[in-house]
C-alpha cells in the first residue's frame, strides 16, 4: 500500500487546506494510507548558511525536528500540498521549511521524482498573488514530479466545497497523481511547465519557476514561448539536482582562496548602522557592575 502525505502550510486546523488535501486522499483511486503533517506545529529554526550539511550527509548542526520531516519525506510515495493565501503569498511556513532545502540536497537519490500536487487557497476571487508560483517552487525543491497545481476559493472553514466544482478540480488533482507526466500547454514554459512569467525589455521573458529566459510571440492562436535551459539548472532532472550540489560543495574551496579578500570587505562594514535586539538580548549584553 502506497503512502501519501499530505503537507499543510496552514496552522488553522480543519481550514480549507487541510479538507482539500483529505478529499484529494479521498478522491485518488490507488490504494494508499494518508499521512499529515502541519508545518506549523514543528520546531523548524533558520537556516545557518553554514553549508555543515553538504559534507555530513545532510546532518545539520541545528537540533530541532527537521529530521522528523524529513523521515515522513523519505517515507512517502506521493505528497499533497496546500497553503493558504496571506498576503497574496503562499503562508511562510512552506519557505521557511525549504529554507532549510541544502540539507536534503544529500538524499537527491532517495527523493527524487515523487509525484505531487499543490492546492492554494484565497479568500478573494483573483486575489492569490503568487501563492501557486509558490507551492510549484516549494514542490520543485523539494524535487518532486509536479502533476498539477491549482488555487480554490474561499475565506471561511469548509467554503471551497460551497462551490461543487472544486470538487471536481480535487478530483481531478488526486487522478492526476499516478498518471503520466501533464500535457504541455502553449502559453507555458517549454522547460519546466511553468506559467508565471517575468516580462523583460525587446520581447524576452523569464520563467518565474524554473528562472529560465527567452523570447514570446503573440498570434491569433495566443502566446507562445520559446525558452531554453540555461547551462546551471537546480532541479529540471536528477542529473542537474547532483550538479547542482556538487557546485554548493565546490563553495568551500573558493571560500578558502578568498577569504581574505572577502573578509577585508566585510570587516570595512562592521561598525555601520546601530542594531535593534529584542529585549532578551538587550539585557543579557548590559554591563553589570562588579
Amino acid at each position: 500500500m502506497k503512502t501519501l502525505l499530505g503537507i499543510l502550510g496552514s496552522p488553522r486546523k480543519l481550514g480549507n487546506s487541510e479538507i482539500a488535501v483529505k478529499a484529494i486522499s479521498r478522491a485518488l483511486q490507488e490504494p494508499h494510507e494518508l499521512k499529515l503533517l502541519r508545518i506549523s506545529d514543528f520546531d523548524i529554526r533558520p537556516c545557518r548558511g553554514c553549508y555543515t550539511c553538504l559534507f555530513k550527509e545532510g546532518r545539520c548542526v541545528i537540533d530541532d525536528d527537521l529530521p522528523r520531516i524529513r523521515e515522513a519525506l523519505f517515507d512517502a510515495d506521493a505528497l499533497v500540498v496546500a497553503a493558504p493565501t496571506y498576503f497574496l503569498g503562499p503562508n511562510a511556513t512552506l519557505k521557511h521549511l525549504l529554507d532549510r532545502g541544502l540539507s536534503l540536497l544529500a538524499y537527491i537519490e532517495t527523493l527524487w521524482g515523487k509525484p505531487a500536487v499543490g492546492v492554494g487557497i484565497a479568500g478573494i476571487v483573483g486575489k492569490e498573488g503568487y501563492t501557486r508560483l509558490g507551492i510549484q517552487s516549494f514542490l520543485r525543491a523539494l524535487m518532486c514530479d509536479v502533476k498539477g497545481c491549482e488555487i480554490l476559493y474561499g475565506a471561511l472553514p469548509g467554503e471551497i466545497f460551497l462551490n461543487e466544482a472544486n470538487e471536481e478540480i480535487l478530483s481531478g488533482l488526486a487522478a492526476a497523481l499516478f498518471q503520466g507526466p501533464p500535457a504541455t500547454k502553449n502559453a507555458a514554459c517549454p522547460v519546466c511547465g511553468g506559467d508565471t512569467f517575468r516580462f523583460l525589455e525587446n520581447g524576452h521573458v523569464r520563467c518565474m519557476l524554473c528562472s529560465n529566459t527567452g523570447a514570446f510571440q503573440m498570434d491569433e492562436n495566443g502566446v507562445t514561448f520559446d525558452i531554453q535551459p540555461a547551462t546551471h539548472e537546480m532541479f529540471l532532472s536528477k542529473a542537474s539536482a547532483i550538479r547542482h550540489r556538487e557546485w554548493l560543495k565546490g563553495m568551500k574551496a573558493r571560500f578558502l582562496e578568498e577569504k581574505d579578500r572577502l573578509k577585508k570587505i566585510c570587516i570595512d562594514y562592521l561598525k555601520d548602522g546601530t542594531w535593534i535586539k529584542p529585549s532578551r538580548l538587550e539585557k543579557a549584553e548590559t554591563p553589570r557592575c562588579s
